[in-house]
This record gives C-alpha cells, structure tokens and sequence, in this order.
C-alpha cells in the first residue's frame, strides 16, 4: 500500500512539473525576440500592405512576396478580388481598406491596378500606392483600351471566354486564359509545374470588369510605384512605363513575365518596401 500510495504521489508530482515546464516553455516562447523565428511579428509601427490580384489569378499569387514583407515585419493583407466589374470590385476593397486600422500601402498587378486606382480614392488610410506590371488607369479609360494601346499583347489570341448568366439575368462572359497556352502567355519565366497548377487554378475575370471605364484616379493625389515587367505578353511594357511615367510614379524595370509577383517575388517586396519607408 505504502508503495502504491508513493507511485500515485510520484505520477502527481511528475504531472505538475511536466505541465508546469510546458507553460514555462510557451511562456518563454511568448516573450522570444522577433528574429528568433524564421519570419518577423507584425511591426505595428510599420504600415500595412494590401495586396490585390488581378484577372486569371488568385490571392496566393503573392506568397512569395508575403513571405518576404512578414520576414521584414509588415503586416500584410491579401485580398480576394471578386474580378466581376471595376466599380463593385474596388468598393469591395475599399471596404476591405476600411477594416484596417494606420496607415496602408496598397500594391495591385494587372488589373488590380485598375482597382487599387479606383479603391483608394476616398480611403483616407492609403498612403501610398504600388502597381506590379498592372493597369493604371486615368479617367474614362479601361482595361481593355489601355492593353491595345500599343502592340505587343497577344493576350486575346489566348483567352476562352466561357458564357455566364449574371445576377441580373442578362447574358454575360467569364474569360479564361486557354490551361494550354497559359504558361508562355501568363507565366513564361515560372517553374513549368507551377505554371501548369497556376493554369488549372486560375480565376476568370468577367469582360465586362475588363471594359468598365474608371473614375478618377487615385494616383492623381497618392504617390505612386511601378514595377514594370519587361517580358510582359498581357500587358506591353511600353504599356506600362508609358502609364506610370503619366503617373509620375518611381519606376523600376524588372525582366520578367507578367507572373513577376510569382518569378521575382524578391524585387517586387523590395519596390513595396520602398514604397512602405516614404509613409511617415
């Protein structure tokens, strides 16, 4: 008996220090500097990124740059763009924009330019804006109409558009890039199993988003960044410097497909950084 009651004591006694040394454990975890890890804790004094994806793509586009930017302490938002039509797209975000409390740099690729451009007008937060080989739209022009503007796209000879009914009932089109075509089009410098996935997983974008006319721009009164891709297919790289020099905003050059964010995820947190160390 004397036995059995010293072996029920000695589970107890190994019980408490067992629990005992767990807390111990997640409490010293819980005060570990941030380096200690292999990504940083949100800096609260830092602002924060939000990132918007374009047409035939999806959030996880920016892994590799979210990777870097929470290595480097940002806290950072990826937001899901609906790719339905440009003013209900950028009032979802504008909504998203809302929800976040300091200040915010605000980056889009592709047609996210378009939306960023629209979304942050009025968001009091966005101090700075960021555009990866994207859009960027003045008054009254769309996406479709700035992507003719010079040659170089071969992005229609690639797209399967794909007939919608709309909520209203009218007759619509979702467009999708041919999986066949699409990593030369869209990813030509990826990984060939990436692009392949990146084909399957694509997102469509209605025509209409692509044909909507947009408002006045934001960049008219927030300061801007391009990141301009030289290897471009969707979008013409005279295209693009054509509009961020328009823009006035500060323009890098980068030799990459239109997937930059996903082949040189590198350069482009390094244009949002920069962009992140003017907001004061």
């Amino acid at each position: 008996m004397h036995r059995r009651f010293l072996s029920r004591r000695s589970r107890t006694s190994l019980s408490v220090v067992t629990t005992a040394g767990i807390a111990a454990a997640l409490l010293a975890a819980s005060v570990a500097p941030a380096g200690a890890g292999t990504e940083s804790a949100p800096d609260r004094r830092k602002p924060t990124v939000v990132l918007v994806h374009g047409a035939f793509a999806d959030s996880t586009s920016w892994n590799g740059v979210v990777k870097q930017l929470r290595q480097e302490g940002y806290p950072v938002v990826a937001a899901a763009t609906p790719l339905r039509g440009l003013s209900s797209d950028a009032a979802y975000v504008r909504e998203l924009l809302a929800g976040v409390d300091g200040p915010v740099v605000l980056a889009g690729h592709s047609y996210g330019g378009s939306v960023i451009t629209n979304a942050a007008r009025g968001a009091d937060n966005v101090k700075a804006l960021v555009y990866i080989a994207a859009f960027i739209p003045d008054r009254g022009e769309s996406a479709l109409e700035l992507a003719a503007k010079y040659p170089g796209s071969t992005l229609g000879e690639a797209l399967r558009p794909v007939p919608v009914t709309l909520p209203d009932g009218s007759q619509g089109a979702d467009l999708y890039i041919e999986q066949g075509k699409f990593p030369h089009q869209f990813a030509a410098d990826v990984p060939e199993n990436t692009a392949a996935l990146m084909a399957v997983t694509q997102r469509p974008v209605s025509g209409a988003a692509l044909e909507e006319d947009s408002s006045e721009p934001a960049w008219k009164s927030i300061p801007s960044w391009a990141l301009v891709a030289t290897e471009d297919l969707n979008i013409p790289p005279r295209t693009q410097s054509f509009m961020a020099e328009r823009a006035d905003a500060h323009t890098v050059e980068v030799r990459a497909s239109h997937a930059v964010s996903v082949s040189r995820p590198d350069d482009v947190a390094r244009i949002i950084e920069r962009a992140a160390r003017s907001v004061r």
